[in-house]
């Protein structure tokens, strides 16, 4: 458990910290966000102690930072920084073990640690351990990041915007590496961003900070259905959930704006690795102009698929589609009524606008909104 009690910092005449005062339960994945200059960074620095928490105190599990060694209290905690920091003189091996080795951790055992992390994020040893910085892409560099901050098994991690730099596909894909690691080893995870995209993917609590002060410290969902400020429903934007929502009119409304798609012609083992990555059992197929052909489904690729065919060869081009535009009710009644798991909501020039999913909550809304539904 990290607590802040009362913590001002000081710059001169500037206050960064404004009297902050917060508890981080253990195991929980919290994000820090706000407008730049909010206090953020400081705040996440306060806990390692590369900032000191003067005046007021920031406890660990019960115990004033202040009273122990600031190097020991930093090997204790994971941080992983934008700018990644790898040591391009060393291998991912050596980096990952680094603070492993400063902690005297038998050289076998730092063996270990460094397999079983690899694993974690699918980079195999035998193929990357021995890799520099530099023979490794921007992504797959960060992961090593991560993997060092974890190596020594701290109960605590600070990420400081690790995925500001990187592409948003390469960024998406590291998010959903990083929750799934979490939930895995139930780390506490203090993570700073100015993205309320990833904020809101990310956190099981979000703490709003602007001038130094905590605005509201909440999750996502409180956050979104009554944010405490206009700061913070301005952040919010698209994402903002009206106190009395009315019901959708349009199938845009209802949709979900994040679909996993894949071009015509990407080749099947990508098709299947990108699907086992994402946790999923299909993909949207589109062409070179991003518009929709149909999809394609791990069943389909192992009932008749072959190393090295693209996936337009094993097209199912019967899913349900609608537009953009059309009644929402029409597109749930059409998805309730037959057998597939979802509908894929198109623009008009067949570009993926989102998709539209079978699942309790869909079914749940559409009955509460248009009285039963008849699947």
């Amino acid at each position: 458990m990290i607590e802040f009690r009362n913590v001002t910092k000081r710059y001169g005449a500037v206050t960064v910290l404004d009297d902050v005062s917060f508890t981080i339960k253990s195991g929980e994945f919290v994000v820090v966000i706000g407008p730049s200059g909010c206090g953020k960074t400081t705040t996440l620095r306060t806990i390692n102690r590369l900032i000191e928490p003067k005046p007021g105190t920031v406890f660990i599990d019960g115990k004033d930072v202040t009273l122990q060694s600031g190097v020991e209290l930093r090997r204790s905690i994971g941080y992983v920084i934008q700018q990644i920091g790898l040591f391009p003189n060393m291998t991912v091996e050596e980096n990952i073990a680094v603070v492993p080795k400063l902690l005297k951790y038998p050289p076998e055992e730092c063996r270990t640690i460094v397999h079983d992390l690899l694993a974690l994020v699918n980079m195999p040893w035998d193929e990357y351990a021995h890799k520099y910085p530099n023979q490794l892409s921007g992504g797959q560099q960060q992961r090593i990041g991560v993997l060092r901050a974890l190596a020594a098994s701290p109960p605590i991690v600070l990420m400081d915007e690790p995925f500001g730099a990187l592409d948003p596909v390469t960024r998406e894909g590291l998010q959903e590496e990083v929750k799934r690691i979490q939930k895995k080893l139930k780390k506490t995870i203090v993570f700073v961003t100015h993205d309320m995209d990833e904020a809101l993917r990310l956190a099981d609590t979000i703490i709003f900070m602007d001038k130094g002060k905590i605005l509201q410290m909440a999750s996502p969902e409180e956050m979104l259905h009554k944010p405490a400020d206009t700061l913070i429903k301005n952040f919010l934007g698209r994402h903002i959930e009206e106190e009395t929502p009315s019901a959708p009119k349009r199938a845009e409304e209802f949709m979900k704006k994040r679909v996993y798609t894949v071009n015509e012609n990407v080749k099947t083992l990508q098709s299947i690795e990108r699907m086992r990555k994402r946790e999923v059992n299909s993909l949207v197929v589109i062409d070179d102009e991003e518009r929709y052909l149909g999809t394609v489904s791990i069943e389909e690729i192992k009932r008749r698929g072959k190393a090295g065919r693209a996936v337009s060869e094993y097209l199912n081009t019967d899913t349900l589609t609608v537009n953009r535009n059309s009644d929402a009710k029409e597109a749930l009644d059409k998805l309730l009524a037959s057998t597939e798991n979802y509908v894929i909501v198109l623009n008009d020039d067949r570009s993926v606008a989102g998709i539209i999913t079978r699942t309790s909550t869909a079914k749940a809304l559409g009955e509460a909104l248009w009285g039963e539904i008849e699947a």
